[in-house]
């Protein structure tokens, strides 16, 4: 929880080491620094003052202490110096090593002595009343001493050197010597110039006496016992991580302050938890740290060289951290026990000497006693209501970090670690080295460049690298994008924001490449593109871009930013919409947002436990979006590509490894696929990897399945995680139903099947074994299931099973099954898209019927319409001849001349009938058609002899009239004499009633031929003939009316009795019957 107060800060020196220390009545605070200086601070005045400075320094200053009526101060120069109390006035020389660079002063509890460590072995104590009274303290350390701090008693010096050991030393009599070593606690540093150099190492001994706190390896605040010198509990927080660089107790001892990264936690040592937070100086860690020994007052100086001091650092409703209490007086006597008072109100009997009844046990008192109790005054200034006010600690908001990379340390970190490369940068003062190595070589190559700009963030997506700087001065933030191929000279571009804002984020996604984009010729890489980009900014946005630089949308972020990443089809966003929780949760959601159509697919909570953060954020090789918390858990996302369908899957719990058991390992994660979990083996609490590079490590992902039995566990997990896999992959699919490798995987997880099968079969379970059946995809493993059965002898359960068979092969196969379900998901989804009632003002949708034809205007044909005048005549004069002609004794007449005018009138006022799909819908102007088409008046009259069509079946058609067109067009020859030819020819033909003709020799018995020589033969009535309306439709697209005419004059003068007219198809349905011959019709001379 963040106090209500904040810091004021001041730069004090210039960048590198610091150091700071309060006077013994705190209203001096001395700083030191690097360049020479040591500052002088009065702590009642603000952050306008200006301090004194002594400036008799040849080289930095790497310590300060203050005694009872001096300070000093001690540098690389080799020299301790003493000046006057709060003043800058140089009082003369204390020490002087001999080349050795001061590391630590230490002044005792009684202000008299000094303790002077240096890159000597040895320690030496100096009277400061008498500077020749020198102990010395050697033999203890094999490398430098870099700490030394006093026990509250001043009988114990407590040194921590580079070796990573800690001694205590004990001093009475002007003799000292060693009591206990400590080794295996602090880290071990050997190179002075190494930031960690500079961290505390140092013994802070508790106002007790009975413990120290200090920074372990493993990056806790542990307690050692002054009794046992052993570890008795560690501090640690789930939010805190990384090396604690600065440590300081409370002048009472009730709160311990902790420098870690860049920031400043203040903990409860009574309850071990953190109580309030300060954020510390961006991109700086905190040196040293002191509390003022008679205000509440914090203050602290980094390697930026600024000085902080946090007034009223401890709320006025706490304990406050000066006052003495129980807590600071206790030093571990041994005290009695009360006796328990008797049940029934007597004295319990005591002896003389006092001894307890029950036992004579001695208790310790707690270490704190009643340090937490307030005076009298201070519970008056409680609220008037008499209730005590609980202190909470409200969890830590995990702040924005980019997947992959690493704080700097050793001038050195990590942009961007995943399973495309590795972006390095090392950091020369002036300018960093950034270098771009990649796993595959033969598809990408490696470089390295100059960057003035100082990248801060940086990602490797599959198709370029991503690179953002922060703002400095007047300089705004920029992100560059600098693609893989090399065949485009102007392949990288820069994004410039706008001034006063600041990238957060970086995501690169885009699909793999499908060939080597090593290829410099102007014809290498791909047509793939060069991926999508997208950018996370402070001012709540996240902006999408081409891979050519082109900006695309700006999505507003609902809440926090904290993390993403980017795939081939989508980006995952991780963001708080809210605040954290009392309880420990961060309340960070994810949010799936496709590169298509911008679309949210999905939007959930991330499963992390209780007081634990997010680790690591990225997707899978199948696609899937996974990710890892600090508590171990590996999670993937289903469904993902199911709208709004999406959860969580646990995929791995690397807490029961089998190389974890009994080691202090973490692991950084780096990529996954579907049987490994590639990372980084982290030891201790390391929290990122460091320097050289270490190699990937590849672990097996297994699920956390607590089934106990040996045998069925492994195939279990293998099918349910296999399982998950094929799922993501057949989601993609879209209405393909299979894929050939999704045909092999499911073989694959049918043999799996078949063995738990024949398991379950041995151990007589039937209903386990009806279970894994269904779970089949084919039906050949069906069938070996049911061999299975009958191998064994279950009878009744191979029935059972090869029911199971017949109706899988009835019904639908699991691959169709899943297809269906896709597109009923879609179908589900459709209401989604649809406007609300009464607010679509748009025209309705266009139907399509196929099958149909589309709608068109009808035009009404009758006698009376000024396009029937010829019709209308036609009738006219065919009344008239009527009288005239005579009939067959059927009552057939024939016709005479005028009915080819008649007719030929009537077709040029009738419109043409449209076939089914056609789709002009315009009523075409009146034209030439076909004279054996169909007419349009008699369309309504049916044959009453005709069978019903028949579906999808050709029209039988005589092929007599095509032949002789042919014939007389001069296409085909004429037809060839003889029996066999002439019946062929004569059983194609057909009677006006669909009949089979008669031979040849037949008709000639018949009545005298009609001699048509000079006269063309007549046209039957359009109104009157009943074999017109049993005609046959005819396209005679390519022919013209007259042409129709002199064909069909031809034929009737060499052939009239081979004028013959095809009836109505038959029905597909129906065989052709076998009708009486048809009468004979009587011949009309021209004369008659």
């Amino acid at each position: 929880m963040a106090s209500s107060s904040k810091a004021i800060s001041n730069s004090a020196h210039q960048q590198g080491q610091t150091c700071i220390a309060f006077s013994r009545d705190g209203k001096i605070a001395y700083t030191g620094g690097l360049d020479t200086l040591v500052r002088i601070w009065h702590t009642d005045q603000g952050e306008d003052q200006e301090p004194e400075a002594a400036y008799e320094a040849d080289e930095g200053i790497t310590a300060v202490a203050a005694a009872n009526d001096c300070w000093l101060s001690g540098g690389h120069d080799s020299e301790v110096r003493r000046y006057l109390p709060g003043k800058a006035q140089f009082d003369g020389l204390v020490a002087s090593l001999a080349g050795a660079p001061i590391r630590s002063l230490a002044v005792d509890p009684s202000g008299k002595r000094v303790a002077v460590s240096s890159d000597e072995l040895s320690v030496k104590i100096i009277d400061l009343d008498e500077i020749t009274n020198v102990v010395v303290l050697q033999g203890g350390h094999k490398k430098r001493i870099r700490k030394t701090t006093w026990h509250p008693s001043g009988s114990i010096l407590t040194t921590s050197s580079s070796d990573g050991t800690i001694v205590a030393w004990s001093i009475s009599d002007g003799e000292a010597k060693v009591d206990n070593v400590i080794d295996g606690v602090i880290p071990e540093v050997t190179d002075s110039e190494s930031p960690e150099f500079m961290h505390d190492c140092s013994a802070i001994w508790h106002p007790s006496g009975q413990y120290f706190f200090t920074a372990s390896r493993t990056h806790e605040i542990v307690a050692i016992s002054r009794e046992t010198w052993t570890k008795t509990y560690s501090l640690s927080d789930p939010n805190t991580t990384g090396a604690t660089t600065a440590l300081a107790l409370s002048a009472n001892g009730v709160y311990l302050a902790s420098a870690c990264k860049q920031e400043i936690s203040i903990w409860s040592v009574q309850t071990k938890r953190v109580l309030w937070r300060h954020p510390g100086t961006p991109n700086a860690f905190t040196i040293q740290i002191a509390f003022s020994p008679t205000e509440n007052l914090l203050a602290w100086t980094d390697t930026e060289g600024v000085l902080s001091r946090w007034r009223d650092a401890i709320p006025a409703s706490s304990p406050d951290p000066v006052r003495q209490t129980a807590a600071s007086s206790a030093q571990g006597a041994t005290t009695k026990r009360k006796s328990t008072p008797p049940l029934w109100g007597e004295e319990a009997d005591v002896d003389a000497e006092g001894d307890d009844p029950y036992g004579g046990d001695d208790w310790i008192i707690d270490d704190l006693g009643n340090g937490m109790e307030e005076p009298e005054s201070a519970k008056a200034t409680r609220a008037v209501d008499g209730f005590v006010k609980e202190m909470v600690s409200i969890t830590k908001a995990q702040p924005a970090f980019q997947p992959g990379s690493t704080p700097m340390e050793n001038k050195k970190r990590y942009l961007a670690y995943n399973m495309v490369g590795v972006i390095e940068v090392t950091d020369q003062d002036t300018h960093h080295i950034v270098n771009v190595e990649f796993h595959d070589r033969s598809t990408r190559k490696g470089y390295h460049f100059t960057d003035h700009f100082k990248y801060d963030l940086g990602c490797l997506g599959e198709r370029g690298a991503l690179f953002a700087c922060p703002p400095e001065l007047d300089h705004p933030a920029q992100v560059i994008y600098k693609p893989y191929g090399t065949w485009s000279a102007q392949g990288d571009w820069t994004y410039v924001l706008p001034k006063g804002q600041r990238v957060l984020g970086l995501a690169a996604g885009g699909e793999r490449p499908m060939r080597s984009l090593r290829d410099p010729s102007s014809s290498g890489g791909d047509i793939q593109g060069q991926g999508n980009i997208v950018i996370a900014t402070s001012s709540g946005d996240v902006t999408f871009l081409s891979g050519s630089g082109m900006e695309i949308i700006v999505l507003g972020l609902e809440g926090e930013y904290v993390t993403m990443a980017a795939a081939e089809e989508y980006v995952l966003v991780v963001h708080r919409p809210g605040a954290t929780t009392i309880d420990g949760s961060q309340s960070l959601v994810a949010t799936l947002i496709s590169f298509e159509d911008f679309q949210v697919l999905q939007e959930k909570p991330l499963p992390i436990p209780k007081g634990h953060t997010l680790r690591w954020i990225g997707t899978t090789e199948e696609g899937g979006p996974a990710i890892y918390d600090s508590a171990g858990y590996m999670h993937i996302m289903i469904n993902h590509r199911r709208a709004n369908r999406a959860a969580w899957a646990r995929l791995m719990d690397t807490n029961t490894l089998e190389r974890k058991q009994g080691k202090d390992e973490s692991y950084w994660p780096v990529g996954l696929s579907q049987d490994t979990f590639m990372c980084l083996i982290l030891k201790g609490r390391q929290d990122h990897p460091g320097f050289p590079r270490p190699l990937i490590q590849e672990l097996p992902v297994r699920l956390p399945f607590r089934n106990q039995d040996p045998t069925d566990l492994p195939i279990e997990e293998r099918i349910a995680r296999e399982r998950i896999h094929i799922n993501i992959a057949r989601d993609a699919l879209g209405d393909e139903l299979t894929s050939p490798d999704i045909d092999r995987r499911e073989i694959e997880l049918d043999k799996q099947l078949i063995k738990l099968i024949q398991a379950a079969c041995k151990a007589d379970k039937a209903p386990r074994v009806i279970e894994l059946v269904k779970r089949l995809h084919f039906p050949n493993s069906i069938a070996a299931a049911s061999q299975l059965a009958g191998f064994y002898r279950l009878i009744g359960l191979q029935e059972k099973i090869e029911t199971i068979k017949l109706w899988r092969n009835e019904n639908a196969t699991p691959a169709e099954e899943a297809r269906e379900g896709r597109r009923g998901l879609a179908y589900e989804d459709a209401p989604l898209g649809r406007p609300k009632p009464f607010q679509n003002f748009n025209p309705p949708p266009k139907v399509e019927r196929p099958g149909l034809t589309r709608s068109a205007g009808v035009v009404e044909q009758t006698e009376f319409t000024a396009s029937s005048a010829a019709i209308r005549a036609g009738r006219l004069q065919t009344t008239q001849a009527s009288t005239s002609r005579s009939t067959s004794p059927e009552g057939k007449r024939k016709r005479d001349e005028n009915d080819d005018d008649l007719a030929s009138n009537a077709f040029d006022g009738e419109v043409k009938r449209r076939a089914v799909g056609e789709f002009d819908a315009v009523v075409p102007s009146p034209k030439p058609s076909n004279p054996f088409s169909r007419k349009t008046g008699q369309e309504t009259k049916k044959n009453p002899f005709a069978r019903k069509p028949e579906l999808n079946k050709s029209i039988q058609k005589s092929e007599s009239f095509f032949n002789k067109v042919e014939v007389a067009e001069g296409k085909r020859p004429a037809a060839v004499k003889g029996k066999e030819k002439e019946k062929k020819e004569v059983s194609r033909q057909s009677t006006l009633f669909g009949l089979p003709s008669k031979p040849l020799a037949e008709k000639e018995k018949r009545g005298p031929k009609k001699k048509v020589d000079d006269a063309p033969e007549p046209k039957e009535d359009t109104q009157n003939s009943p074999a017109n309306s049993q005609a046959i439709d005819v396209e005679m697209q390519d022919l013209g009316q007259q042409g129709d005419a002199t064909l069909v004059n031809d034929h009737s003068q060499s052939d009239p009795s081979n004028v013959l007219t095809d009836t109505q198809p038959l029905d597909a349905d129906d065989e052709p019957i076998d009708w009486p011959d048809s009468p004979q019709a009587a011949t009309v001379d021209d004369d008659e």
